[in-house]
Formats: structure tokens, C-alpha cells, sequence
């Protein structure tokens, strides 16, 4: 009810019970941080459900139309998440939402966590959260493989 900003930490598949529970008028006007993501496990393997056709920051948007939307931080760990220095390099987190000033601010409080600003790379509206939600399957192999989950990814460009 007080914070300035919501932010939605919980599994992707129960947030808009959690959110509704929450109350749409402790959410309405404010920005919302959707760090869920869509995981199931089904017969042992991990699935996304919603995969591809939709994404829980899509569905959070429709669902609180009010509520100012960013997906962000969802691509990594928790430490990962509030020290990025913990992972050498120039490693990336991800803004998508429809508004812009929520992702300015979004882009902001990142800051205070230690993403350099060059490094938060917005990859538009609330669509855009199908891609960072899918990248979840990858990062379980990864953590797997690594035995932790303190790692990120780099997008490099050409020149």
C-alpha cells in the first residue's frame, strides 16, 4: 500500500493470484517490477507456461491495466541481480515495458543496485517480455552445468 515501487518476486504462475490478493489499488499508478518467470515442472522437466504466444508481464499488464509494468531482472540470480560486479565483464540486464518513464525509473534503480546504464538494454513494450521470459530453459542448462547460478550473458554487436 506504501511503496513507491511493486515488485513482483514471486512464481510467475501464481503472481496474478499474488498480485490480486495484493489488491489492484496498492498497484494502480505505481511501477510494477515483474522479476517472475513462467516455470513449471511437469513429469520432472522444467516447461514455461506461457511460452512464446504470451508471457506473465503481458499478463499482469492486462491484468492491472492501471499498474506500470517493467520486466526486468528476471535473466538472473538474486545476487546477481543487486551485485553485478559479482560476474566479471559487461554482462546485460533487460528493461521491456510500455512506459517509459517506469523503465527510466526502473533503469534507475538499477543503477543504485551497479548496472551501468550502458549495460540496461531496453528492448521495448511489455511483448518483449515472450523473449527474456523464454531465456529461462538456457539458464537452468547453464546453472546445471555451472553447479551455481552466478553468471549472466553479454550481447556483443559489431562495430
Amino acid at each position: 500500500e506504501f511503496g513507491e515501487v511493486v515488485v513482483n518476486a514471486g512464481g510467475g504462475r501464481v503472481a496474478l493470484a499474488a498480485l490480486e490478493a495484493a489488491g489492484a489499488e496498492n498497484v494502480d499508478g505505481k511501477v510494477l517490477v515483474d522479476v517472475s518467470n513462467p516455470l513449471a515442472v511437469e513429469e520432472g522437466e522444467l516447461r514455461l507456461s506461457p511460452v512464446e504466444s504470451d508471457s506473465v508481464g503481458e499478463q499482469i499488464q492486462r491484468a492491472f491495466p492501471h499498474a506500470r509494468v517493467v520486466k526486468s531482472l528476471n535473466t538472473v540470480n538474486c545476487r546477481v541481480m543487486v551485485e553485478p560486479a559479482s560476474v566479471p565483464g559487461e554482462h546485460n540486464v533487460f528493461v521491456c515495458g510500455d512506459d517509459p518513464g517506469a523503465k527510466e525509473q526502473v533503469a534507475a534503480l538499477l543503477g543504485e543496485f551497479g548496472w551501468p546504464a550502458e549495460r540496461v538494454l531496453d528492448l521495448g513494450g511489455i511483448r518483449a517480455a515472450r523473449a527474456v521470459e523464454m531465456w529461462l530453459p538456457l539458464w537452468a542448462g547453464l546453472f546445471r552445468k555451472f553447479g551455481h547460478g552466478e553468471f549472466n550473458i553479454e550481447v556483443r554487436r559489431a562495430r
